[in-house]
């Protein structure tokens, strides 16, 4: 997908790449910004999302489904078209708690796409400091995960019947 095709898809949906996930949803979840293979999101601090109610931390399964989410809008965009996707494995190392009362941001970028895996690396923060994060992630993505049939055979099979279409027209 070119560069002002997916500013514009971005514009235009919003976050409709995470409305579809309830629990996305649920927590408040939003697209910030996005590029080819980036994605930036969000999750304002709630008090129904704190895990420590003595300190006000919020729990880390808020952070890991925003670094799960941004991981797979980065990989959506680095895609040459929408596609169904799945988490197949993520990694979270968590550095430091968040802090009570404020934002949580993350980045992910999409360094890899193969025929039916994408590879992404992401980092939640505070602020504007992804330097100082609060946790790092890396995850793999399966590619069509709604397809019965694995990609590289689906797409030998459209190109058998594109020939065949062709052929039945040439007689």
């Amino acid at each position: 997908m070119d560069e002002d095709k997916l500013t514009k898809m971005v514009e235009e949906s919003g976050n409709a790449l995470i409305q579809h996930v309830p629990h996305a949803r649920a927590i408040g979840l939003k697209i910030v910004t996005a590029k080819k293979s980036h994605a930036w999101l969000e999750v304002p601090y709630a008090p129904h999302l704190v895990g420590n109610p003595d300190t006000g931390v919020i729990h880390g399964g808020v952070i890991t489904t925003l670094l799960d989410n941004a991981s797979g809008v980065a990989v959506q965009l680095a895609l040459p078209e929408r596609s169904a996707i799945a988490t197949l494995d993520l990694r979270i190392d968590y550095m430091r708690p968040a802090e009570p009362g404020k934002t949580i941001k993350a980045h992910a970028h999409c360094y890899k796409v193969t025929q039916n895996v994408a590879f992404v690396r992401g980092t939640a923060y505070h602020d504007e400091n992804e330097d100082e994060p609060i946790a790092t992630s890396v995850g793999t993505f399966m590619l069509a995960a709604n397809r019965a049939t694995p990609v590289a055979m689906a797409a030998q099979m459209a190109k058998a019947l594109e020939a065949k279409d062709n052929k039945k027209g040439d007689a």
